[in-house]
C-alpha cells in the first residue's frame, strides 16, 4: 500500500508543479469563467427570466445561476487540459515510460486522473472566492458540501478526457477534438439556462441537454453549494465517471488501444 501511495503523490506532485510553474494555465483558468460571469451575465439577465425551482427557495438573479454551471466549466477545460498533458507524454515518450512501472495500469491512470482534479479543485475556489467578493455567494456550509461534488464531477470530467487522449495520436490533432467536445457539452447543458427554458424552444433540445453527462455534473454541483442532494445526478455523474475511466483502460492497454497502434 506504501508503494501504491508513493506512486500517487508522485503523479499528483509532478502535475502540481507543472501546474504552479504555469501561471498562465491558472489565470486562463480564471479569465475565462470571469468574462462568462461579468459580461454574459450581464447581457442577458434581462433577457433570461428564472422562476423559482430546486434548490432555489426564491428569485435568483441570472449570474448566481450560472455559477455552478461557470464552476464545471472549469472542470471540463481543466480535464481537456490534462489529457492535452497526457498526448504530449505520448509524443514524448514519458506516458510509456510511466505504464511501465510496476504498479498496475488502472493505478497509474486513476493517479494520473486524481492529479487533475486536484488542480481543477484549486481553480474551483479561487473562483468561488473571486465570485463571493463580487457579491455572488453562496450559503457558507454550501463552500463545504460542494467539495465531494466537485471531486466527482472532476473524476468524471477527467475520466473523458483520458478517454479523448487514448485516441489520439498527434498533438496537432487535439485542439479540433477538444472543440468538438467541450462547446456542444458546454451548450447543450444546463450551465446556461434551465431545461424548461430550452423546453420552450426546442423539445429535442430539450431531450439532447438531459442525457448530456455534464448537465448531470452541473446539478450536482448547483444542489450541492445549497448543501442539498440530487441523487439522480449523483448516479448520473458516477456512472459516467466508471464508464468513461474503463473505456480509457481500453485504450490504453497495449493489446487494443493506443500503444498498439502506435506501435
Amino acid at each position: 500500500m506504501n508503494a501504491w501511495l508513493i506512486a500517487l503523490h508522485a503523479i499528483v506532485l509532478r502535475e502540481a508543479m507543472r501546474f504552479l510553474q504555469n501561471r498562465g494555465r491558472f489565470l486562463s483558468a480564471l479569465v475565462r469563467p470571469l468574462v462568462w460571469l461579468v459580461i454574459f451575465a450581464a447581457g442577458f439577465r434581462a433577457a433570461l427570466g428564472l422562476s423559482i425551482t430546486p434548490p432555489y427557495q426564491t428569485y435568483i438573479t441570472y449570474e448566481v445561476y450560472i455559477v455552478p454551471g461557470l464552476c464545471a466549466m472549469i472542470q471540463l477545460f481543466n480535464g481537456m487540459q490534462s489529457s492535452l498533458s497526457l498526448v504530449y507524454d505520448q509524443e514524448m515518450g514519458s506516458m510509456r515510460l510511466l505504464l511501465t512501472s510496476p504498479r498496475p495500469r488502472w493505478w497509474l491512470l486513476f493517479c494520473k486522473l486524481m492529479a487533475g482534479v486536484a488542480v481543477s479543485l484549486l481553480q474551483v475556489y479561487a473562483f468561488l472566492g473571486i465570485a463571493a467578493l463580487m457579491g455572488i455567494k453562496m450559503p457558507a456550509m454550501g463552500y463545504v458540501y460542494v467539495l465531494p461534488a466537485l471531486v466527482l464531477s472532476g473524476l468524471m470530467l477527467g475520466a473523458l478526457g483520458l478517454l479523448i487522449s487514448s485516441t489520439i495520436r498527434q498533438l496537432e490533432n487535439f485542439a479540433g477534438v477538444m472543440n468538438f467536445v467541450i462547446f456542444p457539452m458546454f451548450f447543450l447543458s444546463t450551465a446556461l439556462y434551465p431545461l424548461w427554458k430550452m423546453a420552450e424552444a426546442s423539445r429535442l433540445l430539450r431531450d439532447i441537454c438531459a442525457v448530456n453527462p455534464f448537465t448531470h455534473a452541473v446539478e450536482l454541483i448547483r444542489f450541492a453549494l445549497y448543501a442539498q442532494f440530487n441523487g439522480w445526478a449523483l448516479l448520473w455523474v458516477g456512472t459516467g465517471a466508471v464508464a468513461f475511466f474503463l473505456l480509457a483502460l481500453l485504450g490504453y492497454d497495449p493489446a487494443r488501444g493506443l500503444m498498439r497502434r502506435k506501435g
